[in-house]
């Protein structure tokens, strides 16, 4: 340990340990615009400048290690006059649309310029005016409100691994874009949204679809359905003062019904759908000899990876849709004839944790007799904006339950919005389908928590199953690799683009550290816990389902109606 002295007061410090994460510990805010939690400092926005007694210059606290006998302040005249002249120096050409810019309210730069009071314009900066990058489907680009602070550079190649972005040009050119300027939608980005979750203005927000379900709610010609993912009821809470991690289910069903939905439907009910219809997929691969390591196909932005880094692994991947597109096919061709609606009536609308999903919704394979599954996506931050703009407050609803057929859910389905998730469902439903029998322990711990790869081996039916469940695309290609280079005791991996899973999707709250993540996964395994209906299976709506209409897993119908298929791509530069 290390003494050091903070602002006059006595501070123990580790040796080597960065002076802002002592600062932190210690409930000292110095403010800074590039540092990444976990994450090596890069120093870029200097920011949290401090000054170090003996040191002449002042030093940033991210990249400076502690010593035996500093004295440090942290907001003396100099540091904080620094500060100032670098907010005052980044305003000089930075946009002045906050009224009407999505991250209002929520701009880091916005607020640090309030804390450190910049009210009038020191400095004039020529205004560089490009164009909006509106591309892509997920993601919109503003580099006009770019500040350089590398933070959606460093999530997408040492996060994510795909770094369709990088800083290109050299000083005052400096520009952050996919390769030679392209837009978006040509580069290897795979829209998971990891870039927008990081980024401290609005440089990077997503593409808002509130016009076309605005427009379908005041048609009375249209049946409005809105579905909700697993992970959105555990975090639209947040937005509305309620505790981290509060599920809030009951509450945001009512909220959607005053905001116009006709009904609405829980996407967990679907999870329910994908377990049964992945773990007879599964399972039929294993008896008879089909491509393993089988690969969940949940997630658009994993599935997007595959085809465009490891298009020759495709086979690997479930052919299952995902839930948000299973329930928006089985809604338009089974509920639309118990309801007596023409399936061209319903317009379903889809509340993500993701930004992929917007994706996803649009592909031509996600299309069925010239109608799409589902017809607009949004997230859970702008299903936040949409209930402001109302004028409701969530926080203070009556809580009501989803519609049938598709309000019931397993605990299971809930647990897709966690990483590890869908591998518990699904082993607790293969292990029934091998067995007749329940799993003694529903829990599997080993797949649980928010390592980057877990690994479990489970006993179904005297058969020695290889299980792993993956988040975070970085962590994904390590075990892809693995595979080809010849690993073989994994039979079955889930993949989620996201660390931690859906609860810290490219859709989610801005600014969730990691104890909000971790409350928002104890929140679904406190609802798995306490919960009636453990097992997929056991869904009584999911069982009408197939008694009406599918049949059985795998069935000619599932298959067409449930199941995709996937090709390369790549980006066209």
């Amino acid at each position: 340990m290390s003494t050091i002295e903070v602002n006059g007061r006595t501070v123990q410090a580790d040796a080597g340990e960065m002076l802002l994460t002592v600062l932190r510990r210690e409930g000292i805010y110095v403010p800074t615009l590039c540092h990444m939690e976990d994450m090596l400092p890069t120093g870029a926005c200097r920011l949290c400048v401090v000054e170090v007694e003996g040191i002449p210059g002042l030093v940033p606290s991210c990249a400076f290690p502690v010593s035996e006998g500093q004295k440090i302040q942290t907001h003396s005249p100099r540091a904080v006059r620094a500060r100032k002249t670098i907010i005052e120096l980044l305003l000089a050409n930075h946009p002045d649309d906050c009224l009407y810019c999505a991250r209002n309210g929520e701009c880091d730069l916005q607020d640090m310029s309030s804390e450190l009071g910049v009210r009038q314009r020191r400095y004039s900066g020529a205004h560089w005016e490009p164009k909006l990058d509106l591309s892509s489907v997920s993601i919109v680009r503003d580099p006009a409100k770019c500040i350089l602070c590398g933070r959606c550079v460093r999530v997408c190649e040492e996060v994510q691994s795909v770094a369709a972005i990088d800083f290109t040009g050299r000083g005052t050119d400096s520009r952050v874009a996919p390769a030679f300027g392209a837009g978006l939608n040509v580069s290897n980005c795979v829209d998971c949204g990891q870039c927008i979750r990081v980024c401290p203005t609005g440089a990077l927000t997503e593409q808002s679809r509130f016009k076309n379900i605005f427009d379908a709610i005041h048609n009375p010609d249209k049946v409005v359905v809105v579905q909700h993912a697993p992970a959105v009821s555990v975090t639209i809470g947040e937005q509305f003062g309620l505790k981290t991690g509060t599920d809030a289910a009951g509450v945001l069903n009512a909220t959607l019904r005053r905001l116009g939905f006709d009904y609405v439907f829980d996407t967990s009910f679907s999870a329910d759908l994908t377990v049964l219809e992945e773990g007879s997929e599964l399972l039929d691969r294993i008896k008879n000899g089909g491509t393993l390591p089988m690969f969940t196909s949940c997630c658009p932005a994993w599935v997007d990876f595959v085809e465009l880094e490891y298009p020759d692994m495709i086979g690997h991947l479930s052919s299952c849709k995902s839930p948000q597109q299973m329930l928006g096919a089985v809604t338009k061709r089974w509920w639309s004839k118990k309801m007596g609606l023409e399936p061209e009536k319903i317009f379903m609308v889809s509340i993500m944790p993701c930004t992929a999903k917007k994706f996803e919704a649009q592909l031509p394979e996600m299309m069925h007799e010239g109608l799409v599954d589902v017809d607009a996506v949004i997230t859970t931050r702008e299903l936040a904006r949409i209930i402001r703009l109302r004028g409701l407050d969530l926080a203070n609803m009556t809580p009501v339950e989803a519609d049938n057929p598709f309000g019931e859910r397993s605990s299971s389905g809930k647990l897709f919005g966690a990483s590890g998730g869908v591998m518990e469902a699904a082993v607790r439903t293969a292990h029934f389908m091998v067995t007749g029998k329940e799993l003694k322990m529903p829990r599997l711990q080993a797949v649980r928590g928010l390592d980057g790869i877990k690994e479990a081996k489970i006993d179904v039916g005297g058969i020695e199953v290889g299980v792993a469940a993956v988040s975070g695309l970085a962590n994904a290609r390590k075990l892809v690799e693995d595979i080809k280079a010849g690993r073989k005791d994994i039979h079955f991996i889930e993949f989620m683009a996201c660390p931690g899973g859906c609860i810290n999707g490219g859709g989610q709250p801005i600014r969730a550290d990691h104890d909000a993540v971790k409350a928002r996964m104890q929140a679904l395994y406190n609802i798995d816990k306490d919960a009636p209906v453990r097992y997929a299976h056991d869904n009584e709506y999911l069982k009408k389902l197939y008694d009406e209409f599918l049949g059985e897993p795998l069935s000619e119908r599932s298959h067409e109606l449930l199941h995709t298929t996937y090709g390369r791509r790549q980006a066209e530069y």
